[in-house]
């Protein structure tokens, strides 16, 4: 399989790292030194695309991928404001996108987990809150991976209707404080307080290889297919 890196940091070395170990070839690297070349990624040179980049560019880096004809494996957050977007435009051009705001499979079990807690949690007088730490060069908060966790117990929970980024007194609001420490690659941290106890659960990432082998993984399972894929069609969860 040929694939195309669009984003050459920490993931995509790390990615890159995986798939030459697994036999595939990287037909084109793209950073920020080199971001105008990233038309010359066509369907003759390359099967799919595994893009890791800031979310101020992460758009434009896909749909410049899709617009080619080329299918996207996305980890990039901080811009799912144009998810649709992305959806009708990839449907458009006939291609095939893959997103997951994390591609680690603990995290996608722990994702299942925090929404059946929260089934099992709801109506029973707690009060609910998030933290999420990472490192210090993450520029988004929360991070993608507290914002899919907060969507799932709020769609499982009767008392919380929305999130906020910091402290509140809302009782229909989710909190999720964000911390930036180094060298953390990523912990989550789901809570349950009353007055008589709490319950926790939390997620902690030890490296950035089980994020990396969870989107080689994508882009095994995406390369000559057409459509719009989330880790759920990866994992069966």
């Amino acid at each position: 399989m040929n694939v195309g890196l669009v984003g050459y940091g920490k993931m995509g070395q790390a990615i890159e790292k995986i798939l030459l170990s697994k036999g595939h070839t990287i037909s084109k690297i793209i950073n920020i030194d080199n971001a105008e070349e990233i038309n010359e990624i066509t369907p003759s040179n390359t099967d799919v695309v595994i893009e890791f980049t800031a979310p101020e560019s992460a758009l434009n880096n896909i749909k410049s991928v899709l617009g080619n004809k080329v299918s996207v494996v996305s980890g990039s957050t901080g811009w799912l404001e144009h998810y649709d977007d992305v959806v009708n435009f990839c449907q458009a051009q006939d291609t095939g996108f893959f997103y997951a705001s994390n591609y680690s499979l603990g995290v996608n079990i722990f994702f299942k987990l925090n929404e059946q807690l929260a089934k099992m949690m709801n109506g029973q007088g707690y009060e609910s809150s998030m933290v999420e730490i990472h490192h210090t060069h993450k520029l988004d908060a929360p991070s993608g991976t507290a914002i899919t966790l907060a969507e799932g117990l709020i769609a499982n929970s009767d008392d919380k209707k929305s999130w906020v980024n910091e402290k509140t007194q809302n009782p229909e609001e989710l909190e999720i404080i964000s911390e930036r420490v180094d060298p953390a690659p990523g912990t989550h941290e789901v809570t349950y307080d009353s007055a008589v106890d709490t319950i926790k659960i939390s997620h902690i990432a030890h490296s950035r290889e089980g994020f990396a082998q969870g989107a080689v993984l994508a882009a095994e399972f995406l390369a000559g297919k057409k459509g719009v894929f989330s880790m759920d069609d990866l994992l069966k969860l």
